[in-house]
């Protein structure tokens, strides 16, 4: 199931969570920052009042983000959803991590 994504003053965002049983690691987080790349829109990672450009594997470590945390994805710019749908399919499928 497809979590929602809600329009704010700030852009779009989804809220994920991190299944991986060692967390937002450098593999997934590598992974993430390609997949974020590929698209034109901003996008950014928030976790505790803190906000990461989700295009940077090194921001996405500093999230340090265990399995279970409850992220942010925050999107702006003309591909913003198709990004946000993208990525949130990624923290889905547990970054095809067994």
């Amino acid at each position: 199931m497809q979590e929602p994504i809600e329009e704010t003053q700030e852009g779009l965002t989804v809220t994920v969570c991190v299944a991986n049983d060692q967390g937002l690691h450098a593999r997934p987080a590598a992974r993430l920052a390609q997949e974020a790349q590929k698209f034109g829109a901003e996008l950014f990672l928030a976790m505790d009042g803190m906000e990461v450009d989700a295009k940077s594997i090194l921001d996405i470590l500093s999230l340090a983000a265990a399995k279970g945390t409850h992220l942010t994805l925050r999107g702006v710019g003309a591909d913003a959803r198709h990004a946000l749908e993208h990525l949130s399919a990624l923290f889905r499928n547990r970054f095809r991590e067994e």
